[in-house]
Parts: structure tokens; C-alpha cells; sequence
């Protein structure tokens, strides 16, 4: 067996991940993800607070305010909108997020209403009722969700309205040993990893010269709103965002596009104008020193993060961004490599001790 000498996930951290990552945070509605997110790091923080749109965040050594560090992640997943009814009691949707119109036939939903969750499945023509020749590919405008209702009525008996969120019900297993699969994995993983490091630095004793703010922000996948509204009200000097990013040797992706990344190899470090270099340099070298393994992505424009908001928030935050590896992202079996997800709570780690053993280098006040 592979020694490792990095973190290790435990079963009791499994335990969360499992519990976090099985309840339903779509954009907009992310509190029952977040109540349990906020309970778990609780004991570990010196306070915990929620924002105006429920963004949450646990502090470490609060009363130092001339060096502000963020760690963040997001903590909504992509749904659904209930957006039309017909006389049958068919509903049609309208997107929540970047939701993959092509997964939805024949998958099963759970529909949010104030009466609680409604059972449903994405229904499709049978293959035998359908001309070939004049095949239709799924689409926003020709999916469906069915209830088993006989007609309208109906439907809004059970508390279905427009407005309704939908969820995909899917919940975590993992596969030979070695992948985390789920939905919502873009980006509760992030939400796991902030915890954990949270934890280590917690149980390791050390002394932080600067105040840690460890952030799960909401409504990222409809615009990375949340950590707009976290960045002006926290006001960090530095912000180190995990998120996601694309395993590019599944089929049908054009390494020479998207960059080649696999899952298993390590967290990716990414190059993009929002990044700011010695933020970058110091996760890099911090890698090297520790023989971490990692991967490098370039993000010509922009990283599609919440790294992007923080580096030009404000008078411009110091920011980094570190990735892990993910398959058949917004679907409803994304896939992380366990290893992935310990090096990079070992790396976000390691990184943070650096910055507290040298703290004027990297802090611009």
C-alpha cells in the first residue's frame, strides 16, 4: 500500500461529507446544505455568521483585522424552476444554474413546495413511438417533468406553483474506493476541503497572526453573487478559492482546448489574469517543498470562479485559486479522485502555514 504523507480522510469526515453532500442546496435556497455545513465546523471556529442571502462563514482569531485571509468555497448546486403547468398536469422547466438539459429524460427530481418534497421523473417518448428519421434531441423547450398527476389541479393540490425549485435526488457513493461520486460535488467538495483545513489547522495548535475566515458562498453557479457580497463585507487582503475544474481525458474533450488534466494526478493550480502571481508562486513552491503533486491549467480571460470576483473586489484582493479534478461536471454523477481531494487539504494547509511564518511578504495593507 501507498504511503502517504499527506492528510487522510477519516470515516467520521465521511460521515459529513456524506450527510452534506446528500441534502439539497440549489442557488437561491441553500440553507439546509449550510445548516449543516455551519454545524459542523462550529466547534472549530471562534464564531459563526450568515449573510443577508445566506452565504456562511466561520472565523479564526476574529480580532485581528489588519490581516484578513479568506478560504472559500460555494455552496449551491445547479436545479431546476418549475416555470409552466398545462391543463394535463405536465410541467415544464426553466434552468437554475448551468443544468445539462441533455441528462434530464428519465432521471427522478424531488420538487420543493411549502406542503414538502414531491416525487417526479423527467419523462421521455418511448423509442418505439418516435420516427427516427425525425429524431429530437432533448431540450429546454421539449423536456418535461411528470408527477402522475391527471391535470392541473392536481398538481397544484400537492403545492406546486411556478417558482418551485427542482432537485435531482441522487446521493453520494463511492466507487472502487478510490472516486467520490455524487451530484452537487460542483462545489460541496470545496465546502468539505475548506472544513477540513479548518480542522487541521484547529487541532495542529497553530498560533494565526492573521484572522481566517472560512467561507461557503451561495449562488455561485448563477453568477458568483455570493462571494460579491462576501468579498465587500469581509474585505480580505488575501482569498485562496477552491472550486472545480475538468478531468480533460474523459471522451470527447479537446485537450488542446481545455488543457489536460486527469483526476488522480493531484489538485490544479491555475494561470489566468485574476490570479495574482506570488499567490500562484507561493501554492507552486509550497507543492514542491512538501512533494505535493499538482497540475497547471491556464484560464486565458477569466477562471469562471469565485477567484475572479475577489481579485478585482474592492481596491483588487490577492488571489489563488486551487481546482480539483472533476468528471461529467453538472450532471448528476460527477466524480472526484479521494486522493485529489486530500492533497489539496494538505496543499491549502501547508500554504497557509507559509503565509503565517512570513506574514508581511504576502499581506498588502
Amino acid at each position: 500500500m501507498e504511503k502517504k504523507n499527506y492528510y487522510s480522510i477519516s470515516e467520521n469526515s465521511i460521515i459529513f461529507l456524506r450527510k452534506y453532500l446528500n441534502s439539497f442546496s440549489p442557488s437561491g435556497n441553500e440553507s439546509q446544505g449550510q445548516e449543516i455545513w455551519k454545524k459542523y465546523i462550529h466547534s472549530y471556529v471562534e464564531r459563526v455568521e450568515t449573510d443577508l442571502y445566506g452565504s456562511a462563514f466561520g472565523i479564526l482569531n476574529p480580532k485581528n483585522s489588519s490581516y484578513k485571509l479568506i478560504i472559500e468555497a460555494h455552496a449551491d448546486e445547479i436545479s431546476w424552476f418549475v416555470n409552466y403547468i398545462t391543463k394535463d398536469g405536465i410541467i415544464y422547466v426553466s434552468r437554475n444554474g448551468g443544468t445539462d438539459h441533455q441528462i434530464a429524460p428519465s432521471k427522478k427530481v424531488v420538487i420543493h413546495t411549502e406542503k414538502g418534497f414531491v416525487e417526479g421523473i423527467f419523462g421521455w417518448p418511448a423509442i418505439h413511438t418516435r420516427k427516427l428519421s425525425e429524431e429530437k434531441n432533448p431540450n429546454i423547450d421539449n423536456i418535461f417533468v411528470d408527477i402522475g398527476a391527471s391535470n392541473k389541479e392536481e398538481v397544484e393540490k400537492m403545492g406546486i406553483h411556478v417558482g418551485c425549485y427542482i432537485t435531482y435526488p441522487d446521493e453520494f457513493h463511492i466507487m472502487n474506493d478510490n472516486y467520490f461520486v455524487c451530484r452537487s460535488l460542483d462545489n460541496k467538495i470545496g465546502g468539505f476541503i475548506i472544513a477540513e483545513v479548518l480542522k487541521m489547522i484547529v487541532k495542529s495548535k497553530i498560533q494565526l497572526k492573521f484572522g481566517l475566515y472560512v467561507v461557503n458562498s451561495v449562488q455561485e453557479e448563477v453568477g458568483l453573487k455570493g462571494a460579491k457580497m462576501i468579498a465587500y463585507a469581509i474585505k480580505p487582503h488575501i482569498a485562496i478559492v477552491t472550486d472545480v475544474t475538468h478531468d480533460t481525458n474523459t471522451p470527447m474533450i479537446d485537450k488542446k482546448i481545455e488543457g489536460d488534466i486527469k483526476c488522480g494526478l493531484g489538485p490544479v493550480i491555475t494561470y489566468s489574469p485574476s490570479i495574482k502571481k506570488n499567490i500562484r508562486e507561493l501554492i507552486m513552491n509550497t507543492a514542491i517543498i512538501k512533494n505535493l503533486p499538482f497540475q497547471r491549467l491556464v484560464a486565458s480571460r477569466y477562471t469562471g470562479t469565485d477567484a475572479d470576483v475577489f481579485a478585482y473586489s474592492n481596491k483588487g484582493i490577492s488571489s489563488g485559486l486551487i481546482s480539483i479534478p472533476l468528471k461529467y461536471m453538472h450532471t448528476t454523477v460527477e466524480m472526484v479522485h479521494k486522493k485529489d481531494v486530500e492533497l489539496t487539504i494538505q496543499l491549502i494547509f501547508e500554504t497557509l502555514k507559509r503565509i503565517n511564518s512570513s506574514i508581511e511578504e504576502f499581506f498588502i495593507c
